[in-house]
This record gives structure tokens, C-alpha cells and sequence, in this order.
């Protein structure tokens, strides 16, 4: 849950903050920063959203620094703070989608298709340093999973009050006292947002997190996979990316609107083949990254980068 610092070192900071000393405040809330981002990020399903969310909350913490009154955890405030900032971006900006939102699997592959730019596609979370385990021993997902892509796009199909309730208190460990308090409620309401929350997660969310998965294959197994898959999508072997694929896989690559899903004849891979390696010398790029959780293979020609998800025979 961050940097430990002092009780002593934290009480001074504040005390300079609350007299305007804004370098004290940066250190006061430095600690929190990534897991704060993190939360805004679950809330939004965009990493730019998640900046300006943390950056205007900040902001409104500083401001309204005068009003933190000391008798819950700072921590607690931030939170509060922020999650209200959030909620009000869902009001303003609505959900972010997948292609599997858009509509049903396409029955043939589409190629050259027109990205959509007028959507506002789910993006990736770079999870490097976010803390293992969960928050606290009341949470009831690592905070790991809980940035797993089908969770976060879960997420996005909750309303605003719904997925704070969910977050705070599954993923941050919470109470409901203290939740409803945050969002100016009642532990009636707070529950109520809860129980509906857990309902509609359990429809479009796998009992097994994407980090058990993991887990059980172990590092070697997963980088292996990785590699065979992006090798494929770089030379364009059609059957060997077939070959990686499981019975149920569904694939997308925004922001192309068509996805995929079952196990497919190798002609359906033309969306995603590059071109040949004489055609994409010097303007293709090849990336085996992370992001929530799980590992990605992009490759950009012509400046449009790509990503492609989906899910392999490990």
C-alpha cells in the first residue's frame, strides 16, 4: 500500500501542508500515489482518464486540505476524495467498451477494416510496481486481479455507485460504515450497491483470475507462450497462431470494431497478419510488454500501433 513512512514524518508534512507548503503535501501523498492511480484507473478503464481523475483529486485534496479534520486515516480521506472525482468523470464520460460490446463475433474475417476512433475503447494498465496481494485482510481480490482486463471491463458495465461500492470494499477492504461515508450515503445503500455489484461481476467474470492462471504455469511456461505467439503474428504463420489458440478463444484488437471467437480456420487471421517481412522492413515494430496482469504482443506499421488479445493454449 505504498512507501512507509513515519507517524512523526506524516503529522509534520501535514501540519506544513495545511499551511500551504505544497512540497510538504507532495510528500504526504507520495506514498499513495500509485495505488490511488490504480484506483482510478479500475473506476475509469483509461490510463489517460486515471491521470486527470488522480491529478484533478489531488488537486481538490490540496485545496480542501482544511477540511480533513484527523479522525479517520488520511489514506481514507485521499480515497474518499478521489472516488468522488471519479464518480463524477463516469457522469461526464459514460463507459469505455471492447469490441465484444459493439456486437456479436463476426462470422468472417474482415480485413481492412476502418478503426473506429469515435469509440472510447477500454485501454491497457502498465502494472509494473503495483503491489502484490491484497489491500487489506477484509479485501476479497488481490489487488493484481482486480486490474485484470475482464475485470476492469466488468467493471465498466456497473454503475458509477456500484463499482465504488465493489472497489472499496472487495478490492481496498473497507467497510460498509466507512464507504458510506465516502460516498455521503447509508450502510443500507452501500450494501445494496454491493450485493447488485457482485451479482452482475459474477455474470462476466471467470471464478479462476487470470493470476491464478498464472500462477499454476509459472513464469517460464507464460513468457514461452508469449513468444511463440508474437513470433507468429510477426511472420504471419497463419497455423501456428491458430495452433496456440484455445477451442474458446475470443479475440479483438481495437480500435477495430470486429472480434473473434471458437476456434477459427487460419484464413480468419488475416486481420491480424501483418504484412510480409520484405513489405514491413523498417516500419514494423515488435513488443512483448505487460499490462493488467497479462502479456500483450504488439506490433505498429506506419505509426498505428496494435494490440492484439487473446487467450493461448499454455
Amino acid at each position: 500500500m505504498g512507501e512507509e513512512i513515519s507517524a512523526g514524518s506524516a503529522t509534520s508534512d501535514l501540519a506544513r501542508a495545511r499551511e500551504g507548503d505544497d512540497a510538504a503535501f507532495t510528500r504526504l501523498v507520495a506514498p499513495l500515489r500509485r495505488e490511488l492511480h490504480a484506483h482510478c484507473y479500475r473506476m475509469l478503464g483509461s490510463t489517460h482518464d486515471a491521470d486527470d481523475a488522480l491529478q484533478e483529486g489531488l488537486l481538490r485534496a490540496w485545496r480542501g486540505l482544511d477540511r480533513f479534520e484527523g479522525r479517520s486515516p488520511l489514506r481514507a480521506w485521499l480515497y474518499t476524495v478521489a472516488t468522488r472525482t471519479c464518480l463524477d468523470a463516469v457522469d461526464r464520460r459514460g463507459r469505455r467498451a471492447m469490441p465484444i460490446d459493439l456486437g456479436p463475433a463476426s462470422d468472417h474475417a474482415v480485413v481492412d477494416a476502418t478503426p473506429l476512433t469515435e469509440v472510447a475503447w477500454l485501454g491497457p494498465y502498465p502494472d509494473a510496481g503495483l503491489p502484490a496481494g491484497p489491500a487489506g485482510p477484509a479485501a476479497r481480490y488481490e489487488q493484481r486481479e482486480a486490474v485484470e482486463l475482464a475485470f476492469v471491463a466488468a467493471m465498466q458495465h456497473l454503475s458509477g455507485n456500484q463499482r465504488a461500492a465493489l472497489l472499496l470494499f472487495d478490492v481496498l477492504g473497507f467497510s460498509a460504515a466507512e464507504i458510506a461515508t465516502m460516498m455521503d450515503t447509508s450502510t443500507t445503500v452501500v450494501n445494496s450497491a454491493l450485493a447488485r455489484a457482485r451479482r452482475l461481476l459474477a455474470e462476466r467474470v471467470s471464478a479462476r483470475s487470470q493470476q491464478q492462471t498464472l500462477r499454476k504455469l509459472g513464469d517460464a511456461r507464460v513468457r514461452e507462450t508469449v513468444t511463440a505467439f508474437a513470433t507468429a503474428l510477426e511472420s504471419g504463420d497463419a497455423d501456428a497462431l491458430v495452433a496456440l489458440l484455445t477451442e474458446d478463444v475470443a479475440w479483438s484488437m481495437p480500435p477495430l470494431a470486429q472480434w473473434y471467437r471458437g476456434a477459427v480456420p487460419p484464413s480468419w487471421t488475416s486481420p491480424l497478419r501483418p504484412p510480409s517481412p520484405a513489405a514491413r522492413a523498417g516500419t514494423t515494430t515488435s513488443l512483448r510488454r505487460t499490462a493488467n496482469r497479462q502479456w500483450l504482443s504488439t506490433w505498429a506499421r506506419a505509426g498505428r500501433p496494435r494490440t492484439s488479445r487473446g487467450r493461448s493454449r499454455c
